[in-house]
């Protein structure tokens, strides 16, 4: 008997699930500088409208998430523009969405963006660093993808390469 109900119930779940399994993940750079004093570069990722810019989804926030009495949050703000968006308005740290700052490199995430309404976006990544510099990148998109594209963007000094990279 319970073997047919979780058969059922299986059969249920796969028929409720959306028709498009839509994907989206990104490559991120983070460049090595050759800098007396290197600290790991604080980044946020987010979603903006592409129409009004107005703020969409969180997708991302690295920063340093083990200092004592969760003292990396208060240089959160250092990230400007992700800080008017939504950052001061996040209480931190957030399941799925904060992680701890990453190691120069090339660095690949799933994106989490199946939740936004069909339409015209832009994928945001910021980067600040401690006695570094900031830099921002956006990245136009339309979502849900009709067919597979990689959308590519350089950073100049603290994020190189970026590709954005969506399935149907």
């Amino acid at each position: 008997m319970q073997l047919r109900y979780s058969m059922a119930m299986g059969a249920a779940v796969a028929l409720a699930a959306p028709a498009f399994a839509a994907d989206a993940s990104l490559k991120l750079e983070l460049p090595r500088l050759t800098v007396a004093e290197y600290h790991k570069p604080y980044v946020a990722m987010w979603v903006e409208k592409a129409g009004d810019q107005s703020f969409a989804s969180n997708l991302a926030v690295w920063y340093d998430i083990k200092k004592r009495d969760n003292g990396g949050a208060k240089w959160l703000k250092d990230m400007r523009q992700w800080w008017r968006k939504s950052g001061r308005d996040v209480q931190m740290p957030v399941d799925g969405v904060s992680a701890a700052t990453r190691a120069p490199g090339e660095h690949v995430i799933g994106l989490d963006v199946k939740a936004l309404p069909p339409g015209s976006y832009q994928l945001v990544v910021e980067a600040a660093r401690e006695n570094g510099g900031r830099e921002v990148l956006h990245v136009p998109f339309d979502w849900p993808a009709k067919k597979a594209q990689t959308i590519k963007a350089q950073g100049e000094h603290e994020l190189g390469a970026l590709s954005l990279e969506l399935k149907p």
